[in-house]
């Protein structure tokens, strides 16, 4: 096994260091990653992204867009046969149709590549010509990044730390009493572990739709074709000095079989690959959760990013060290349910929460940014009011009746430690506030030739994460 690993790293080695020095002769390919928890939104994300780089009208600060360096965007095949394709069309669809709705969300990695050509600019340009430039989005589930730091950790250490997270969790209760009068050290029933397994599941979905984000192992909530398999049949357990055959000792070691056959090699084989990122998190569905809520996603998002090699792609960093994270965009989603005159402290929240992360980005090369972004706008601005005071609201149609509504969501503080110390100190809700949150249907669209879907700062996103290669 040794001697397998260390072969498979130097033919890994020497893919990386083929590739880097081949690149200067081929076309570049920038491999951009989209993740996010549940619910923030990357399927709709990479659905107008690409729809906007193909029909740029709406796209003026993304800088060669605006130029007209951008002479066509086409879709090709993706270079990866053997992952399944972004069905981009089948989502367009959704969201422009005459009865619009949102598309399914991402339930497994995906890829699509979009070729861009390019008129440089400047004498150089007129003498080269048009160049071609490949966008590779890798679209895979926030879910799995959270198992990455499951790497680092022991069943008895992650049992722990699941133990100890669980009664202030809804379901967590149920399931740390249902092994009361259990005993880890007795001989394993297959019958009980799978009971335990499907029990921890449950807590972990409750806990989801409930707005927490750290609920790893993130395949329990994704299994796909591993469902009812022994490496998703497992679940923590009190500690235990078990002997071999135990439940205990088989928990542990299919627990190390997850991280071998499920977390690695997502690990080797896309993730280690990515260089340009966007984190994309839902801080307003968090702050309506509650304070737990909130410092849960904090530290969910630091445990992700510390899973990012992050740095500068220089030309002997990717031969020596293989490719690293060199930009990562931290997004706050759905900035379209907020009016324009708070965007700025959803902005400052989200750099608060992200804060330590950030900082390690940073101080390893990697350029960062935190914005608030909408992907596909949903509602209009107006002003309501209301009790003498006019309030500026958002209106847009209801999810679930289809209904126009105005909506306001409640005052974000400017200091975003208003929310970060109660989050932190464990309080159960906002002492001063009452932050609410409404779910919109994408609205019918009319779009003018050459225009993409309505956004929120999408250009501004993509000119960061790609505008230096463009």
């Amino acid at each position: 096994m040794v001697i397998a690993s260390i072969a498979d790293q130097i033919f890994r080695t020497v893919e990386g260091v083929s590739d880097t020095l081949t690149a200067p002769f081929s076309e570049p390919v920038i491999r951009l990653g989209v993740t996010g928890l549940s619910r923030a939104g990357k399927t709709v994300f990479i659905t107008s992204l690409v729809a906007n780089l193909m029909d740029r009208g709406r796209m003026p600060q993304l800088h060669a867009a605006a130029s007209g360096a951008i002479q066509t965007a086409y879709l090709q095949p993706q270079p990866d046969d053997t992952l399944p394709r972004f069905p981009f069309e089948a989502h367009l669809d959704a969201l422009t149709s005459a009865t619009p709705y949102w598309p399914e969300g991402t339930r497994a990695i995906s890829e699509l590549r979009l070729s861009l050509r390019l008129q440089p600019s400047g004498l150089l340009g007129g003498i080269s010509g048009p160049r071609t430039v490949h966008i590779d989005i890798v679209d895979y589930p926030g879910e799995w990044l959270l198992d990455l730091a499951l790497l680092d950790q022991s069943y008895d250490a992650w049992s722990a730390d699941a133990l100890a997270r669980a009664p202030k969790r809804p379901g967590g209760q149920d399931y740390v009493a249902l092994l009361a009068g259990l005993d880890p050290a007795a001989p394993l029933r297959e019958e009980e572990a799978q009971v335990l397994s499907e029990r921890y599941t449950e807590y972990l979905r409750k806990s989801r739709e409930a707005g927490f984000s750290d609920c790893s192992p993130g395949r329990f909530l994704m299994p796909g074709d591993l469902a009812g398999s022994p490496v998703l049949t497992f679940a923590p357990l009190p500690a235990a000095n078990a002997p071999r055959g135990s439940l205990a000792r088989e928990f542990e070691r299919r627990f190390e079989s997850y991280k071998r056959n499920i977390v690695k090699p997502f690990f080797r084989d896309h993730f280690a690959k990515i260089d340009r990122q966007i984190v994309l998190v839902d801080v307003l569905g968090a702050i309506h959760a509650g304070p737990a809520a909130l410092d849960d996603l904090r530290n969910a998002m630091a445990g992700i990013l510390g899973a990012f090699r992050v740095g500068r792609n220089d030309f002997l960093t990717r031969i020596f060290q293989g490719r690293r994270v060199e930009k990562i965009l931290f997004a706050a989603t759905k900035a379209d349910h907020l009016h324009h005159s708070q965007h700025p402290q959803l902005t400052a929240i989200t750099q608060a929460l992200l804060r330590e992360a950030k900082d390690r980005a940073d101080f390893a090369g990697a350029q960062t940014a935190a914005m608030s972004i909408a992907a596909l706008r949903t509602t209009v601005e107006d002003q309501v009011t209301h009790e003498g005071n006019t309030l500026d609201v958002v209106r847009g149609r209801l999810l679930e009746s289809g209904k126009q509504a105005a909506f306001y969501p409640g005052d974000l503080p400017q200091d975003p430690a208003q929310l970060l110390s109660p989050a932190r100190a464990g309080e159960d809700k906002w002492l001063n506030a009452d932050y609410s949150i409404m779910r919109f249907a994408p609205a019918p669209l009319t779009r003018k030739p050459g225009d993409g879907p309505p956004h929120i700062r999408l250009d501004k996103a993509a000119q960061f994460l790609l505008g230096d290669r463009l």
